[in-house]
Parts: structure tokens; C-alpha cells; sequence
């Protein structure tokens, strides 16, 4: 059970579990007994740093820490690297188990939060580590940083089209293939969830959607996201495509859909399978 801390508590073991991460987020995995990628142990980081505590698991220490191949200290761990491997954070999805890959995203959260607030945004003094909040702040005007977080929500947009169920679907221009998915895009100030829902999608398609309803949300480290997911309810319009941002949207039965993501590590995938399972159940 993973227990999120910003400071030890006076019992807690010297020894911890390190999460090593460079700045294009791939991450260092050694190999272990079990033949399953983990992260290295040991009282010190293997790359030197300034170390973040994320918490415990099971009362163990998890920390994470800024590095890359050429900064691992071989001699603070011995054999432990010779087969040490850097993957990106995306290509470890499935291989760590599910605990260890959102820890791993966790990670590189407070990694990116570190490396982007080094210096104050109001005065531009150099900022300091909050003695016991998750927070940079500024020795001169006191001004707080806490970790960045962007909301996104991500929507799939349902109907009853003319000869049964249909759900829009977007070819986005960030996709570098043919390969559609969920609409999505991020709040805006003063904005609820589910206005942020009716507004994005007719921008991007030119539709109208109400009973709109929350499906779930998914941490979303690429590199500080929270993505929200909805279900909505298509009212009127015809589709029309914000072409900086669309290739291609259309409306998909369960037996024609074009290429998208089916369960898997995005939100996207979940909620198109979800649509199928309430399709199978009905």
C-alpha cells in the first residue's frame, strides 16, 4: 500500500527504493530475481541528486531523482547495474506492474515540477524546498509552488445514429498515422468540467452534446497532465472540424470502428471499451 509523504517519519528505514528518471522521461529499470523490471534499492541514490520523497510502500521509501546513464554511481550498487536499461515512460506500461508504473509517473511529475521551479515566478529569487508541504517557496516574497497540474477532459460523444449506436471519434493532427480516439482538450480558467465538455467538443466538430457524466480520471504524466474522462450525449449539428487540430472525425458503429486505442494505458482506450461492454449488456 503506497502511503505519500513529503517527510519521513523517525522510524522509518534508512533504505529505499529509487526511481531514476532523465529529463525526457525515460526511466532506469534493473532486472530482478523474479525477472520483472524494478527500480534499484539502496540507502543512496544511484545517480547522485537532489532526491524527492513521493512516500512508502509498504513501509518502504520511495524516492525519485533526476538522472541519466552517465550519472549512475556503479560503486554505491555494485552488480546491480550491469544490466541496467533506460525506457520511456510510455514504453513501460505493462511491463512494471500497474503500482509501479503510476508510482514511476508520479516520479516524473515532481521531477518535471522540480527542474521548471527553480527560481520564483514573481521576483525570480532562487526558490527553496518547503520544510513540510509538497512546495517551493520564495525567501523573498513567501510566493508557494506547489507541483503542476494541467485538467484535461477527454469525452466520448454517444448517439443513436440511423441504423444504431455511434460514437465520435477524431483523427487529432498530434497523431503521426490514421489512428482515431476520444475528443479531448484542456480546461480553461473559470471553467466547470463539463462546460470545458459542451465547448471542446464543438470547437473541434461542431456539435452540440448534453448529459454529460463522469466516467473516471486517469493520472497523466506527459508530463504534468489529470485527465478526466466523460461520457456525453449528442443533441444537434452536423461535424465540422477544427482543421488546426483535426485531421478527420466521424461517427463509428461498434462494427466499424477505424483504428483506436482498446484498453491499454490510456483513458481513451478504457472508455471505448466500456461503450462496447454496455453495448454487449444491453
Amino acid at each position: 500500500m503506497f502511503d505519500p509523504l513529503v517527510t519521513l517519519p523517525d522510524a522509518a528505514p534508512t533504505s529505499g527504493s529509487w526511481i531514476v528518471i532523465d529529463d525526457r522521461l525515460n526511466v532506469m529499470t534493473v532486472e530482478s530475481d523474479r525477472g520483472t523490471a524494478v527500480f534499484p534499492t539502496g540507502e543512496t541514490s544511484p545517480v547522485g541528486g537532489a532526491p524527492h520523497l513521493l512516500g512508502t510502500q509498504d513501509g518502504v521509501p520511495i524516492w525519485a531523482v533526476r538522472g541519466d546513464a552517465s550519472m549512475i554511481d556503479e560503486a554505491a550498487f555494485g552488480d546491480a547495474f550491469e544490466d541496467a536499461q533506460w525506457t520511456h515512460l510510455r514504453g513501460l506500461f505493462g511491463v512494471l506492474p500497474d503500482e509501479e508504473w503510476v508510482l514511476a509517473g508520479r516520479a516524473a511529475q515532481v521531477l518535471t515540477w522540480d527542474r521548471d521551479h527553480q527560481f520564483c515566478g514573481r521576483c525570480g529569487t532562487k526558490n527553496e524546498a518547503h520544510a513540510t508541504d509538497r512546495a517551493k517557496v520564495c525567501p523573498s516574497c513567501s510566493l508557494m509552488s506547489f507541483p503542476r497540474l494541467s485538467p484535461a477532459v477527454i469525452m466520448l460523444v454517444e448517439r443513436d445514429g440511423p441504423s444504431g449506436p455511434e460514437v465520435l471519434l477524431a483523427w487529432g493532427r498530434a497523431f503521426p498515422g490514421r489512428f482515431f480516439s476520444a475528443l479531448a482538450g484542456f480546461v480553461e480558467p473559470g471553467e466547470s468540467l463539463e462546460e470545458c465538455v459542451v465547448r471542446e467538443v464543438k470547437e473541434e466538430c461542431g456539435i452540440d452534446v448534453d448529459d454529460v457524466r463522469y466516467f473516471r480520471s486517469q493520472p497523466w504524466p506527459f508530463p504534468h497532465s489529470l485527465m478526466i474522462g466523460f461520457t456525453a450525449r449528442y443533441v444537434s449539428g452536423d461535424i465540422t472540424i477544427q482543421e488546426e487540430e483535426i485531421v478527420e472525425a466521424g461517427w463509428f458503429s461498434p462494427n466499424e470502428l477505424p483504428p483506436v486505442p482498446r484498453g491499454g494505458m490510456s483513458i481513451a482506450g478504457w472508455l471505448i471499451d466500456d461503450w462496447l461492454a454496455r453495448l454487449s449488456a444491453s
